[in-house]
């Protein structure tokens, strides 16, 4: 075989060619300190290294989503400990405010604070994180309690009826009636006062009316109210029908209390059905062949809309036909006969949809933790359920009365407001009934803060996996793609030493020619 000087060049070109990639590549890895820059460069390995990098990018938004949460927690562990604060003071000047030794004068000084201890309990319920309300539920685009003017009265037939206040007013406005009757039936004489019993105003309810008005506030009564006549000038007097128009706080965003139902194909639907549990999401219930209430039922039942479903389900025949009870997550769907008619056809449905005010962030893959509260269910006041015909107190009607009738209630907002009426109005005997309601009171946002801790305990915990996790991550991703520097520098310059010679080589090979011999 002849070996032409093409040849020869071709051949020294392909082996320089050749050390020089080599020498780059590894320049390359000096350069990056990875051993995987390309997927040619291990294609195994680059899947694996992109699917730690995704784990990776999912564990950073997680401890983001915990960054947040612990912004909003802690600023309502912050708010709720300040809460506390407050009624410590609103229970000091009570108790200052309730012994026999304190004059009018005096009660009326001590309202000033108390009055300004409510308006910063409502300021405080209204906190906002990042401009969002941190006590409304979803609704954090507005705040989570309105003042407003409210009833307290010493008369249980009063306070079992329904009743609406407009206007607004500085001070308290203590109403007594003087005639005996009930609203709209029949003439009745009233007064007020609007400067804590010290001067009255006097007007008539003509019959057929059932506003009262106190100039610039109007309470309007449910009519038939029944009213006893009292013409006692002491706002300490407990016979007759007292009425103290004083100040609390209407909650304003959303609940999660009731769990709706609605039917679709059937006539056994909306309300001749009821959902009774603790449901975190939307629950589709599908009843798969026709039946009746009394006779065996298959159903199904889909968290995704009727995506997918999970069959199998049997409730089975008890024999009575007013109603069916089907077990579903989180608790039971009850659904009743419609006036004697209990067929059920294949196909029906019913959703069960529960009142959501949860805000919940996702700190890892099957775990979530809710971030907000409800604000009437921590500190009280006054609601609207959506419905409802009109507003009434929460947790219980307790916060209405006074007397001998009345209870302890942990309704802050209503306590504040009873202590504030009571306060202006020189009324010892209800300022003594606040004391209890206080220490009610403060003990549920003790309760509510426990709650929120036990929250921004679990995500520090939360943090820590992450965190560890995140470290785990990191090592396995070097692990396959990171160079040994010290055997990298050994290889570069073995590789440089090789193209040296190969350029050297070549080039005293190529001076050489037939020539060099004749």
């Amino acid at each position: 075989m002849r070996v032409s000087q093409q040849m020869l060049f071709n051949t020294y070109v392909s082996n320089m060619n050749r050390s020089l990639t080599d020498l780059v590549d590894t320049n390359i890895q000096a350069q990056t300190q990875k051993k995987v820059n390309k997927p040619s460069d291990d294609p195994v390995g680059m899947a694996r290294i992109l699917d730690h990098r995704e784990t990776l990018a999912t564990v950073k938004q997680y401890r983001n989503n915990i960054d947040t949460a612990k912004g909003w927690l802690n600023l309502s562990d912050t708010t709720l400990t300040q809460v506390s604060t407050i009624v410590t003071r609103a229970k000091e000047l009570a108790e200052q405010a309730a012994t026999g030794t304190v004059t009018a004068e005096n009660r009326e000084q001590i309202s000033y604070e108390a009055r300004q201890l409510f308006q910063q309990l409502v300021s405080l319920a209204n906190t906002e994180y990042e401009g969002k309300s941190i006590y409304a539920g979803h609704k954090v685009d507005q705040n989570a309690f309105e003042e407003k003017l409210w009833m307290t009265t010493n008369d249980p037939n009063v306070s079992s009826r329904n009743f609406n206040i407009t206007g607004s007013a500085d001070k308290t406005i203590v109403v007594q009636f003087l005639d005996s009757g009930n609203v709209g039936a029949v003439d009745l004489d009233y007064r007020y006062s609007k400067d804590g019993g010290k001067t009255f105003t006097t007007k008539t309810l003509a019959s057929g009316s059932t506003t009262l008005d106190f100039d610039g506030v109007t309470m309007e009564l449910e009519n038939g109210t029944p009213v006893t006549a009292n013409s006692a000038t002491d706002t300490n007097d407990s016979t007759g029908t007292w009425m103290w128009v004083r100040p609390t706080a209407q909650y304003m965003g959303d609940d999660q209390d009731a769990i709706n139902v609605t039917g679709m194909n059937t006539n056994l639907g909306g309300g001749l059905t009821k959902a009774e549990g603790v449901f975190t999401s939307d629950v589709t219930v599908r009843i798969d062949s026709a039946t009746t209430l009394q006779s065996n039922i298959s159903y199904s039942y889909s968290f995704d809309g009727g995506v997918t479903w999970t069959g199998g389900n049997v409730k089975s025949a008890d024999g009575v036909t007013s109603n069916a009870v089907l077990t579903i997550p989180g608790g039971t769907l009850t659904i009743h006969s419609n006036g004697g008619a209990n067929a059920l056809a294949a196909g029906s449905q019913f959703i069960v949809r529960p009142d959501s005010a949860a805000i919940n962030f996702q700190i890892q893959e099957n775990e979530y933790v809710r971030v907000n509260d409800v604000g009437k269910d921590i500190f009280g006041g006054v609601y609207q359920a959506p419905g409802s015909s009109g507003a009434s107190a929460v947790f219980n009607n307790n916060s209405l009365l006074m007397g001998s009738n009345a209870k302890a209630t942990q309704n802050l907002f209503e306590t504040m407001g009873n202590l504030v009426g009571f306060l202006e109005t020189n009324n010892q005997s209800g300022v003594q009934e606040c004391i209890d309601s206080l220490k009610l009171s403060q003990t549920h946002v003790l309760t509510k803060t426990a709650d929120v801790g036990g929250r921004e305990n679990r995500l520090s915990v939360a943090d820590n996996v992450l965190s560890s996790l995140e470290l785990n991550e990191g090592d396995r991703i070097s692990h396959i793609e990171d160079v040994d520097v010290g055997e990298l520098m050994t290889k570069l310059s073995q590789q440089q030493i090789v193209y040296e010679a190969v350029l050297k080589s070549s080039s005293m090979i190529m001076k050489m020619n037939i020539l060099n011999y004749v």
